[in-house]
């Protein structure tokens, strides 16, 4: 199933059927329309891909695109060509005219049914447009139609898509599995009658194997290794040489590319030829590895003739396609196994940075968490510390203020003890006065004269104090 991706800047017009008697009936009222822009196709491939099958309802669709026929059947033509059994069937169909290819055109056409399409496909993807010429009817199943007024949306293939060439020639080229064609009537090989029968050679890859003069790269000019791109025609040299005609590949995403010298087509995507016949120079000529040329009029150069000549010939031949396919498959292959391996060594360096990365992110965290651990735990501890400090100065304080208040108390109790004593003194020294005093008297011859007396106080060294304390005192009489 092919997608299609149509550049245009017009709008589809009627198309003015000539209406001669030949022309088939119209019996639905079907308006043929004509719309001119350049049409790209595209080809879903995969690994396994086995080309279109009926049995796969995800490979089928109402709508059909026929590609490539020839200018000399008209419109009209090309309906009675589809017999009047579809024509009924005909919900639409569109005649397309590709800028710049005037020996050709395409045709859309859509079905009301998918037993309709199955039946259009099986009756007449393969079949001649007419019996006397070599050109082959080529109907694809189209999943999607898309109108679009830019260059690059129009070349810019979907996801795991790969454009065809529109050149029947170079489609006919290209393996089952590539082009999703299942026979090719000929070799199509330099100068090959069906070739040159198509007008002008509008397909730049057809008119480059025309030619006798040599080309050359289109960027170094080298003259050796060359290839030419099937979609667009450009001209390069391969990847033993500078590369140039692989990179046009890369970058504008044309992955088929025909060698020039050899005739054989290179699938760039999947690395391997495509190429439905290999082809190999010998003696100055072009033979085929496998011919079924069944072109009208001589054609000598597609090596349909029988001998023992062109037994040896097809045997070097063979030999030498089956060499430099191998070749080519060892180098891409080596190629190949030189990225995985290379990949696998950044992988698994990138594991080991990464392994490595993570232990040191793993021990720096670890180490970070038991200092953090540490950090809280004598936080904690300080602050306990400073809890109990903060009691204790308390309990300091408050000692003090009871020391201070004891030793003020007993300070007080003493200066009251020291008074009492000082009083008692002196209590003391007036008794023994007193009782000395009594004494004398009562041991004087002449104590009665001494009766009746006033005894004066005498002074001393006593304080003052004390001398105001015994002033203070009544005096004593003696008896």
């Amino acid at each position: 199933m092919v997608t299609l991706k149509i550049h245009t800047v017009d709008f589809p017009q009627p198309l003015q059927t000539t209406g001669a008697s030949g022309a088939p009936k119209n019996p639905n009222n079907l308006k043929p329309e004509e719309l001119r822009g350049v049409i790209h196709v595209f080809w879903k491939l995969s690994h396994t891909s086995t080309g279109i099958s009926l049995a796969n309802p995800s490979a089928r669709s109402t709508v059909l695109y026929v590609v490539a026929v020839p200018n000399y059947l008209f419109p009209d033509d090309f309906l009675l060509f589809c017999e009047s059994s579809y024509l009924p069937h005909f919900l639409k169909i569109l005649f397309f005219i590709n800028d710049g290819v005037e020996d050709r055109y395409s045709v859309l056409i859509r079905l009301e049914n998918q037993l309709s399409a199955d039946g259009f496909y099986l009756n007449f993807n393969g079949k001649k447009f007419k019996p006397s010429e070599v050109e082959v009817c080529h109907v694809y199943f189209a999943q999607s139609v898309m109108y679009t007024m830019s260059a690059e949306i129009a070349t810019t293939p979907p996801p795991e898509f790969a454009e065809l060439p529109t050149c029947p020639v170079c489609l006919e080229r290209l393996d089952y599995d590539t082009s999703g064609i299942q026979s090719t009537l000929c070799d199509h090989s330099f100068q090959c009658s069906c070739v040159l029968k198509w007008t002008y050679l509008s397909c730049p890859v057809c008119r480059l194997c025309q030619q006798d003069e040599k080309p050359a790269c289109s960027v170094c000019g080298t003259l050796n290794n060359l290839w030419v791109c099937l979609i667009c025609g450009f001209v390069g040299c391969g990847r033993y040489e500078k590369g140039h005609a692989s990179g046009h590949g890369s970058n504008k995403q044309h992955r088929f590319s025909l060698e020039v010298e050899k005739q054989q087509i290179w699938d760039y995507v999947g690395d391997k030829y495509v190429h439905r016949l290999n082809q190999s120079k010998v003696d100055g000529k072009s033979v085929m590895k496998s011919s079924h040329c069944s072109s009208v009029g001589e054609c000598d150069t597609c090596g349909c003739d029988g001998g023992a000549e062109l037994d040896g010939a097809l045997f070097d031949s063979k030999v030498e396609a089956i060499v430099d396919e191998y070749n080519h498959l060892l180098a891409g292959q080596l190629e190949i196994q030189r990225k995985h391996y290379e990949s696998l060594l950044a992988k698994a360096k990138s594991r080991k940075e990464s392994s490595i990365a993570k232990a040191v992110e793993k021990a720096i965290f670890s180490r970070t968490h038991d200092l953090q651990d540490k950090l809280e735990s004598y936080e904690e501890g300080k602050k306990a510390v400073a809890d109990r400090n903060r009691k204790l100065m308390k309990k300091q304080e408050l000692q003090q203020k009871k020391f201070k208040a004891i030793e003020e108390r007993e300070g007080l109790s003493l200066k009251s003890k020291e008074e009492k004593v000082t009083d008692l003194q002196e209590q003391i020294r007036d008794l023994k006065f007193f009782v000395e005093a009594q004494r004398t008297v009562a041991n004087t011859k002449d104590s009665d004269s001494i009766k009746g007396g006033t005894v004066l106080p005498v002074e001393s060294n006593l304080s003052s104090s004390s001398n105001r304390k015994r002033q203070t005192k009544p005096g004593r009489r003696r008896k």
